[in-house]
């Protein structure tokens, strides 16, 4: 793969540990907890926790992402072994599945 795929997945990793340290900024202020305690602000803590661990899913994906680059294996379908579509890859350059397998998966 060329040199821009390799620099489109190190801004996607970028992004991502940069929503990933914004969102655990948001997690220092913590609501509190307890019996008869019922703070608005745990609502917010726990959506900000669940977006964060989704963040962190998406740093872990880009790594691993890179990792296949550098071992010649990225746009390898990670189920199947066929060929990712360039075009789907253009889309999702974090794809690690074919679409077949893509769609086989959400079933």
């Amino acid at each position: 793969m060329c040199a821009s795929t390799k620099k489109k997945l190190q801004d996607k990793l970028r992004e991502a540990l940069k929503e990933l340290d914004q969102l655990d900024k948001r997690l220092q202020e913590k609501a509190e907890y307890g019996p008869g305690k019922g703070d608005p602000a745990i609502y917010e803590w726990e959506l900000t926790l669940a977006l964060r661990q989704q963040a962190q899913a998406k740093v872990e994906t880009a790594r691993r992402t890179l990792q296949r680059l550098a071992e010649g294996r990225y746009g390898i379908c990670e189920r199947c072994d066929a060929p990712i579509n360039p075009e789907r890859l253009e889309i999702i350059p974090l794809a690690s599945l074919c679409i077949k397998c893509a769609r086989a998966s959400q079933r």
